[in-house]
């Protein structure tokens, strides 16, 4: 079992608790990108991006064909940083337009589908 360990805001983390919220968002940027994919093939002085044959960055990740999302299997919601918890089985990860009533930007996010608790 691989976790993806997420701090939330009391807000969603009700909501998620609840039943009410299916998913989960995370802004497509270059921290999330490094943490939900892995470079296949690691360069010297790489930090978790991919690059080409000349060192350029190949930003975001998912666009690199020597790339994969890393296998998390659950989710773990924690209730901001207290140790309160909830573990949730990872369906997938998309990236599109999430629902803005469950707190999703109106720009192009990466998806955390959630499964069962």
């Amino acid at each position: 079992m691989k976790i993806l360990d997420l701090p939330l805001k009391a807000q969603w983390y009700d909501m998620i608790e609840s039943g009410k919220k299916k998913e989960e968002y995370r802004d497509n940027n270059r921290y999330w990108n490094r943490r939900l994919y892995k470079c296949l093939t690691p360069h010297p002085g790489h930090y978790g991006d991919c690059q080409d044959f000349h060192g350029n960055i190949i930003y975001p990740c998912w666009k690199c064909e020597h790339s994969k999302l890393k296998q998390y299997t659950h989710i773990r919601f924690r209730y901001g940083y207290t140790k309160r918890t909830m573990l949730f089985k990872l369906d997938n990860i998309s990236i599109g337009k999430g629902n803005p009533n469950w707190g999703a930007p109106e720009h192009e996010v990466f998806i955390l589908k959630l499964g069962e608790k």
